[in-house]
């Protein structure tokens, strides 16, 4: 149920409201440069990726984090969001045996401002 005109959602519906409108920006992005995006929000029992792309022969597992700063944005995606991702990256590439060949990337996208996006490539290694 929407507030009434004038009062302020809860700051956790916020929170989720600017997480949803930078995932969809950065998808934006991505396909503006050339990327087909695979999956938005894949969910598997050992963790969940915000974006999946491709381009050429690279599939991208991309976690987004919007905060008020770059600093801010990069230091949100601890260690075990990390190991999340990498388990849920295993997950669908054992399902999509066509991609098994791919280049696979860890990457993170830090949105800062209703439009500001900054990806940092290759932010981290699979164990």
């Amino acid at each position: 149920m929407r507030k009434p005109f004038g009062q302020k959602a809860p700051a956790k519906i916020r929170a989720q409201r600017r997480g949803r409108w930078a995932e969809h920006l950065t998808a934006l992005v991505l396909r503006l440069s050339g990327h087909r995006i695979l999956a938005h929000n894949f969910k598997t029992p050992v963790g969940e990726i915000d974006l999946i792309a491709r381009r050429a022969n690279t599939v991208s597992f991309i976690e987004v984090k919007a905060r008020a700063t770059k600093a801010q944005a990069a230091e949100a995606v601890s260690i075990t969001q990390r190991r999340r991702v990498q388990r849920a990256a295993q997950q669908f590439l054992m399902h999509n045996t066509a991609l098994q060949r791919c280049d696979v990337r860890f990457d993170v996208a830090l949105v800062t401002g209703p439009l500001s996006v900054t990806f940092v490539r290759d932010a981290w290694q699979s164990a």
